[in-house]
């Protein structure tokens, strides 16, 4: 057996290059683990049963249920309930305010997904923020640590905890019970929290201004002016899609105001008149351009003040809301251009920031990455929709008719039946966990449409795609293999010693 086709060697070779292409992205997480997947069984490492065995795994499914039974919990309302107690205790010290928010994120993310959690405290904890004004990163860095901490507290606070309760039974071992580790888990949450209390608001820098207003704080100013279309315009009896501006300009369109009536989005069929005046974002090289091609004129000295920003952006009928690229958003790796987002969502993005970056030209060619943040305007009932997006998130408060806060007690009842089905060993966590799923469509918390989305699949497939690994690491004798030789350098170390190898 040459060294090339020893299934120890293979299988180390599959595991190192896994590694490195987590490291470097080169794939989306979910992909690579399928790519992972994929690689052990052309190797023959796993039969293909085995190769796809991650999918019907107890532990993916519980996880599954989980994020479902954590949407509930978010679409009723329950977690909003909680942040009258935030801003009532809060205070104004930073450690007090970590303090607070800890305690009673913490707890929550024991039993919710964290991602959840976090999805709804973002834009309380970004308005609070900006109200006491201080950087938001001071307590949004605290309120991640706290949710992963809060989810050592019990076996359904995190994926992995669920997926090493799956291992240990695979290997003979009883499955971990629901509060097996609580009271570890409970000293490391203190510790966690005290750290992060009285530490962290000397560490954390201050990565944002302190600007009140949207416009002023993307430096909006000079990006959006005001032009008119004069009697001389080659726009006239156009329509603004046919005009084509969008597309041969870096220009959008924001509204169209005419004999002091505004018109919002959509605007692409409006007909264009004499006297029309345009609110557009766009540089100042394109405007020039719009004006000698298209003969329109600037209104010239228009700087906007924060009020003023504010108050052209947004009315009764329009607003504007940061909206935030996540993790597992089908958006990631295309463009505005690309996506048609103005059509698909009757929303302009006026600015994209990308950490401390901040993108304001040739928005409709970069391409969208995870964690960026967009800067949106359109009609409030457009803002609304994209809430109900499952490939963004919107950071601003959900509007209390998204939610279904009549149903908040039945989710209240459903997931503690849930745990308590669970802790007393009726029936085991994926059973009592699906059991949950179905009870918050059947009692109305959750729509049938509504399950789907409130999965995160790139955690999914993350978990099927691994699950394999372990089966090929055991059955071509790799686990073996490592074990004897950690053993050889660390067989003469305590318990205590061997935990702190790891």
């Amino acid at each position: 057996m040459t060294l090339l086709t020893n299934p120890i060697f293979q299988t180390l070779a599959v595991i190192g290059l896994g590694l490195v292409a987590f490291v470097a992205e080169w794939l989306p997480v979910d992909l690579t683990a399928l790519v992972i997947a994929i690689a052990l069984m052309v190797l023959g490492l796993v039969s293909p049963e085995e190769g796809i065995s991650g999918f019907g795994n107890t532990a993916t499914i519980t996880v599954m249920a989980m994020f479902i039974l954590s949407a509930g919990i978010s679409r009723t309302g329950v977690i909003q309930l909680v942040r009258d107690f935030l801003l009532r205790w809060g205070g104004r010290k930073a450690s007090r305010q970590i303090f607070v928010l800890g305690m009673i994120v913490g707890p929550i993310t024991a039993f919710i997904n964290n991602t959840a959690v976090v999805a709804v405290f973002l834009p309380i904890v970004e308005e609070w923020s900006k109200k006491q004004k201080i950087s938001p990163s001071k307590l949004l860095i605290p309120m991640s640590y706290a949710t992963i901490l809060g989810g050592l507290l019990t076996l359904v606070g995190t994926s992995t905890n669920i997926l090493a309760s799956g291992i240990a039974k695979e290997l003979g071992y009883e499955e971990f019970t629901l509060f097996q580790f609580t009271k570890l888990g409970i000293i490391v949450f203190a510790i966690g929290i005290t750290y992060i209390t009285f530490v962290a608001p000397y560490l954390l820098p201050a990565r944002k201004g302190e600007a009140d207003l949207l416009g002023d704080d993307y430096g909006l100013n000079d990006y959006v002016s005001e032009v008119v279309i004069p009697a001389r315009s080659s726009l006239i009896g156009q329509t603004l899609r046919s005009s084509r501006i969008q597309r041969k300009f870096d220009v959008d369109v924001l509204e169209l105001i005419r004999s002091g009536t505004h018109f919002a989005q959509p605007l692409g069929n409006k007909m264009l008149l004499a006297g029309d005046i345009l609110l557009v974002r766009g540089g100042k090289e394109d405007l020039l351009r719009i004006r000698d091609e298209r003969g329109l004129e600037i209104v010239p000295h228009v700087k906007f003040g924060q009020k003023e920003m504010e108050a052209e952006l947004s009315s009764n009928e329009e607003g504007i809301a940061e909206v935030l690229i996540l993790s597992n958003s089908r958006l990631s790796g295309a463009t505005l251009k690309g996506l048609r987002f103005r059509q698909r969502y009757n929303a302009t993005v006026l600015a994209i920031r990308r950490g401390q970056e901040l993108l304001r030209e040739r928005l409709g060619t970069v391409p969208l990455r995870f964690g960026d943040l967009l800067l949106v305007q359109g009609p409030r009932d457009s803002i609304v929709g994209l809430q109900t997006s499952r490939e963004l998130l919107v950071l601003e408060q959900r509007d209390i008719e998204t939610l279904r806060q009549d149903k908040a007690l039945v989710a209240i009842a459903i997931i503690a039946g849930v745990v308590l089905v669970a802790a007393f060993g009726i029936f085991p966590i994926m059973v009592s966990a699906l059991a949950g799923v179905i009870l918050m469509v059947i009692t109305g918390c959750l729509k049938p449409g509504e399950l789907y989305g409130a999965v995160r699949w790139d955690i999914i497939f993350l978990l099927s795609g691994l699950i394999p690994l372990g089966i090929a690491m055991k059955e071509s004798g790799t686990t073996e293999w490592l074990a004897n030789h950690l053993l050889s350098v660390g067989g003469g170390l305590s318990g205590y010693g061997l935990l702190l190898m790891f």
